[in-house]
């Protein structure tokens, strides 16, 4: 055999294996759920990552039932062809993009909110969910599901379960996997699991239901999911403080937390950030102002919870304290938040969002070495925080055209995220690391750590199929 002629035949065995593939897939699920157009399946090679590889999948599947999945997964264990599960394609780490040759397992077709159960406090879904769609049903029930990503109007449950989404009002509530009570899940070779409870307690066997969230579709596919629910809180009233100063609104931070406050949100915005929302929304935040910070309670006199908080930002340094009057005012200024990825986008016209989580009582070095870095490359570096709990998202702003300066983004982003585990934080506090920050865990978690997650790994997925050349 030539040379010449071996790359043919791996050609035409490849071809060969897509087009049983298909064949396969075809003959098994209903009409219309298995996408070949290369057209309609290069729309699903990746999430909203920047600086992350995707390739060109052999097929688009979007199941309607847990049998499907079955039926994909048995599949592609036969045939040895690796699947990539994929809800809204929101994510910020790569974890939802498509390898050469990959089945693209799209669940968002499986929709169906099963049951609310205002006695047990718990509902019943299917990957496909989207999150805003399901918090909405639970409030008709007098009933609340916290976590709430900054995307979602558009994330699906199974997204925030594969990635451990987090979300404004963490500080309080925590984030996905505090709610997440029992799974179902369909193994790489086509079995079905159920994992945890229903119950509000429940301690048998090992824990498999954490191990599943956050694991990036890299041990099996969510297919149903119970959700711990709570009673829907008061309307909550926020406040917004001014500071001439990060290390000021830092500093007020560690005393409202110090303090014992428990407020619903408390979230901060660098100069670089509110400028960007007002270019982009014209909503009259105060430029002046070096770091805004909100606060918000969902208390039972939140107004009381507000005013004590204002003091504390006041004996911290803030130029002006102002209270919201009523919810009206309160989702104004919530809503400047929420703009804050989509105004930073604007400034140039491609990000890289980091989300390093650092502990409160550092998050002011950890502002003051972002803007070291921002200088040092030559960056515009905004910075929105969940503050409550340390999470930041360090916004690296960039013309993707420019070589250079995309060269320096990265390298940034790099700087930032070893500035947080000098800081003794984590690289990633909610948006997971798919293929961004691969080689940052390993230098989390160390060599021992990465050989027991990959052991696991190795036990739920041994031919490697699930997620392929995510994580490690």
């Amino acid at each position: 055999m030539s040379r010449i002629e071996a790359p043919r035949d791996e050609d035409d065995a490849a071809a060969a294996v897509a087009s049983t593939l298909v064949d396969r897939l075809t003959a098994g699920l209903p009409a219309g759920s298995v996408l070949t157009d290369p057209d309609v399946t290069a729309s699903y090679a990746n999430d909203m990552a920047s600086f992350c590889p995707a390739g060109a999948p052999a097929v688009v599947v979007l199941p309607s039932t847990v049998a499907d999945v079955q039926h994909v997964m048995s599949t592609a264990t036969e045939l040895r062809v690796p699947v990539v599960p994929q809800g809204a394609r929101t994510g910020l780490s790569g974890a939802a993009n498509a390898t050469d040759g990959c089945v693209v397992l799209s669940l968002t077709k499986m929709d169906r909110i099963l049951e609310i159960n205002p006695v047990d406090r718990v509902a019943v879904v299917e990957p496909g969910v989207v999150n805003a769609a399901l918090s909405r049903a639970v409030n008709e029930h007098g009933l609340y599901y916290p976590p709430d990503p900054s995307s979602w109007e558009m994330c699906t449950i199974g997204g925030n379960i594969g990635t451990a989404s987090g979300g404004l009002c963490c500080v309080k509530y925590g984030v996905t996997a505090e709610y997440v009570l029992g799974l179902d899940v369909v193994l790489a070779d086509g079995r079905l699991m159920s994992t945890g409870r229903r119950t509000a307690k429940g301690v048998a066997g090992y824990d498999l239901t954490r191990l599943f969230v956050g694991s990036e579709g890299s041990l099996g596919i969510v297919v149903k999911a119970v959700l711990g629910l709570r009673p829907k809180p008061p309307e909550q009233l926020v406040l917004a403080a001014e500071f001439a100063s990060a290390a000021a609104a830092c500093d007020a931070i560690c005393r409202i937390m110090e303090g014992g406050h428990v407020p619903s949100l408390l979230e901060l915005m660098d100069r670089t950030t509110v400028k960007a929302v007002n270019d982009l929304a014209h909503m009259g935040l105060p430029e002046s102002t070096e770091a805004l910070l909100l606060a918000a309670f969902d208390t039972a006199d939140p107004a009381a919870d507000l005013a004590a908080v204002g003091a504390l930002c006041e004996a911290a340094g803030a130029t002006q304290v102002v209270p919201a009057e009523d919810a009206a005012e309160s989702e104004l200024l919530l809503q400047a938040r929420r703009l804050a990825l989509t105004a930073l986008e604007a400034v140039k016209g491609t990000t890289m969002i980091d989300d390093v989580c650092v502990p409160r009582s550092r998050l002011g070095e950890m502002l003051a070495g972002i803007e070291r870095v921002a200088a040092k490359y030559g960056l515009t570096i905004g910075v929105c925080a969940h503050a409550g709990d340390g999470n930041t998202h360090p916004t690296v702003c960039f013309d993707a055209a420019d070589p250079d300066e995309s060269r320096r983004a990265r390298e940034s982003f790099d700087e930032i995220m070893a500035l947080g585990l000098e800081l003794g934080g984590t690289i990633t506090g909610e948006h997971g690391v798919g293929v961004l920050k691969k080689e940052w865990l390993a230098r989390e978690i160390g060599p021992v750590g990465l050989e027991m997650q990959r052991a696991v790994k190795q036990v739920f997925d041994p031919l490697g199929i699930l997620n392929p050349g995510k994580l490690f």
